[in-house]
């Protein structure tokens, strides 16, 4: 029996009892079923997934990742794929049609209910950026007039329990917006009064045009679970819930990760990522940064009388341009989240610069005492002989490394901000980048202040 047969024999016994294909013994969440099927061959997973009894099958699908999704989906016969893509709460399907193109789309918008495809095919209109492609339709709504009994009377019969039912909305005959209610008001109030008496007057909506940005800040600003999307008249659309925007944020944080690091970011999970695609993503930065290391090797070349006359400045070259991109990679790092979370904006750049040459000074001189310290050690110990103008040598390595250092922090400050200026994605301003750059302008400051400190002796 090989490895895919034992794995698919022990899941299907376990989602039986879990389901209750047998008689129900525990209960399991369905991103607990998702993720036992994603450690399934597919053959085997697909098998499982058509054990499961209807609702769980629906509820579990939801939760499997979309590569996974759309390949049960191309796999199913008609009458499957009817019924998952109609059972999908209208968020989950939003997310799943907005990762597919032409003929494809075509053909799974067909399969759907008349009123499901006409909502999602709208949505779709809207810019892939945009939050359209994450309202569920599903939202609760009362009526002023009603009571809070007839209100709660009224969501029983006419809404379904799910996660937006959260919070409650209230609007009038045209569905126009007024308010919002948390499920608590409802609870904690007399049945019998009128749900305008309960009102804050206070809420908070988004549009569907707006930018996925917006709707992570709003949630984090107002700490809400449920946000209401509204078009041009106010009228309710539906909302977006905390689950999908907590993901959103994950793939926009990998993304400006993946940027950061000097490669594209990957439009599936690392382990789906096709070889070629991985190659692709990864190759371009490569390229650039392989070009603008040349850079460094005609920098070097510039001074290879300095280099021919004193051997012992190479010795420090690694030094030297390793802790000017170091330094200028960790204040690019801080830079671009502080300007991630909206702690600081183009308006603070001179704030950011003067906080950045004071860093740069103070680390630079740590890392100059430690190098210099370090030619007096060993000169004295006689590990190594710098000649009889090792205290010149020691002075060139400390000044160096102050400018390096100041010039690195610098950098890696202002080019974040600089980028954020013309419009670009900061995250651009990748770590290899940034050290890349500070490494030929490094050897620059370097052979200057050599040139500075040894003309007449070594040089």
């Amino acid at each position: 029996m090989n490895l895919g047969t034992l794995g698919e024999n022990i899941l299907k016994g376990d989602l039986r009892a879990i389901f209750g294909m047998k008689e129900q013994q525990s209960y399991i969440h369905p991103s607990e079923a998702a993720r036992l099927l994603h450690s399934l061959p597919m053959d085997a997973a697909l098998q499982v997934y058509q054990l499961l009894p209807d609702k769980s099958r629906s509820a579990a699908f939801a939760y499997l990742d979309s590569d996974t999704q759309l390949r049960f989906v191309r796999a199913f016969d008609a009458k499957e794929r009817a019924f998952v893509l109609n059972a999908m709460p209208s968020d989950d399907r939003q997310i799943f049609f907005s990762k597919l193109q032409g003929m494809e789309l075509s053909a799974m918008l067909e399969v759907l209910d008349e009123e499901k495809r006409r909502q999602t095919t709208v949505f779709l209109g809207y810019p892939k950026k945009s939050i359209a492609h994450l309202i569920n339709t599903d939202a609760a709504t009362v009526l002023a007039s009603m009571t809070v009994a007839e209100a709660c009377e009224h969501l029983r019969e006419h809404h379904k329990d799910s996660e937006a039912a959260n919070v409650i909305y209230v609007v009038d005959e045209q569905r126009h917006l007024i308010d919002d209610i948390p499920v608590r008001r409802f609870v904690m109030n007399d049945p019998s009064r009128k749900i305008s008496d309960i009102l804050d007057g206070f809420y908070v909506s988004l549009k569907p045009g707006d930018w996925r940005e917006k709707a992570i800040d709003t949630f984090r600003e107002y700490d809400r679970v449920v946000l209401p999307v509204v078009d041009d008249s106010n009228v309710l659309l539906g909302v977006v819930t905390v689950d999908d925007v907590l993901d959103l944020a994950e793939q926009q944080s990998t993304a400006e990760i993946q940027k950061f690091g000097g490669v594209e970011s990957l439009d599936y999970p690392y382990v789906a990522t096709p070889f070629v695609s991985l190659i692709r993503k990864r190759a371009g930065w490569l390229i650039i940064l392989f070009f603008s290391e040349m850079l460094t090797a005609t920098a070097m070349g510039y001074f290879d009388s300095e280099i021919s006359k004193a051997v012992v400045l190479a010795l420090f070259v690694p030094l030297i341009i390793s802790s000017g991109g170091n330094s200028g990679s960790q204040a690019a790092t801080l830079i671009i989240r502080a300007m991630a979370v909206k702690e600081l904006s183009l308006r603070d750049w001179w704030f950011v610069m003067r906080r950045e040459i004071l860093s740069g000074l103070t680390l630079g001189v740590i890392l100059g005492a430690i190098g210099f310290l370090r030619i007096i050690l060993w000169q004295h110990l006689h590990w190594y002989d710098y000649s009889e103008h090792y205290l010149l040598v020691a002075k060139t390595i400390f000044f160096s490394l102050i400018g390096i250092v100041m010039w690195g922090t610098l950098s890696g400050s202002m080019i974040p901000m600089f980028l954020k200026r013309l419009g670009l994605d900061p995250a651009a301003s990748s770590a290899p980048f940034v050290a890349t750059l500070v490494d030929v302008t490094g050897l620059v400051i370097y052979f200057s202040i050599a040139a500075l400190f040894l003309r007449g002796t070594l040089l």
